[in-house]
């Protein structure tokens, strides 16, 4: 590992003999956020779900753009053995997924970006990673409690329990497992992209998928970098798309894969 690197510790699904496809999770999430996906996929292709540095139980950087983690993919992908791979990525992991592919085409199968873009969003992370960092806990007693303390802050359910499979329990003790400070000095790397100026993916062998509540991705954008991606979207999903509608999302992902 060169020292612009991190060793990205991985969950593998399927017979390792089979093509290799490696997911790519989003900010705050984790590779146990794609467990039940990645099983449905084993049964064509080897899996390797990675956590992507500052997250999960991959190690910590205060850098964090998407240059350093195609990086890190690239160094995953040689200490795998792995010449080429498909790549599916959501939101934060399309955007690695993209990057590592405009640099490092020759490396890449096929490619499953799920809603996100090459381009910079405008929202911003500062309110929700200041809700986390408020939250007291040494005063949680459990789950719940914290789950209570967010409500206001953060009041969709769903949300809350995505954010808070981030809370680790040691020894009678609540604890964040990523570092919220490393994730707000970050967070505006996160929602950029690297200027694409003069790139052009001229390949056939990326899907987009979207959901169709969403409006994460423009696809006059898509094309300008992805010429000939195919974009499918689903219907009445939004950002989540693969938990909110997993069915349609792996029958979406496999009619993709299975073409030649």
């Amino acid at each position: 590992m060169s020292p612009n690197t991190v060793p990205l510790v991985f969950e593998g699904f399927g017979d390792p003999a089979n093509p290799p496809l490696i997911i790519l999770h989003g900010f705050f999430a984790s590779a146990r956020n794609w467990r039940q996906i990645a099983q449905q996929l084993a049964q064509r292709y080897h899996i390797y779900v990675v956590d992507q540095r500052n997250h999960g139980r991959s190690p910590h950087d205060p850098e964090m753009d998407y240059p350093s983690m195609a990086r890190d993919l690239a160094g995953f992908m040689a200490e795998q053995g792995l010449e080429r791979s498909t790549l599916l990525g959501h939101s934060m992991g399309g955007k690695v997924a993209m990057w590592f592919a405009l640099n490092q085409p020759e490396r890449v199968n096929k490619m499953i970006i799920v809603d996100i873009a090459p381009v910079s969003y405008q929202h911003s992370f500062n309110d929700l990673i200041n809700a986390l960092k408020k939250l007291p806990l040494p005063e949680l007693n459990n789950r719940k409690d914290a789950d209570c303390w967010l409500e206001s802050a953060i009041p969709e359910a769903s949300f809350r329990q995505f954010l808070l499979q981030n809370l680790v329990l040691d020894q009678g003790t609540f604890s964040w497992r990523i570092n919220l400070d490393f994730f707000y000095q970050s967070a505006p790397h996160i929602i950029d992209f690297p200027d694409t100026n003069g790139m052009n993916y001229q390949h056939e062998n990326v899907l987009f998928v979207v959901g169709g509540n969403s409006n994460y991705t423009d696809s006059n954008v898509v094309y300008g970098v992805f010429p000939n991606a195919e974009i499918k979207a689903i219907e009445n999903a939004g950002h989540w798309l693969h938990v909110e509608k997993p069915g349609e999302f792996i029958e979406v992902v496999n009619s993709f894969l299975l073409k030649d």
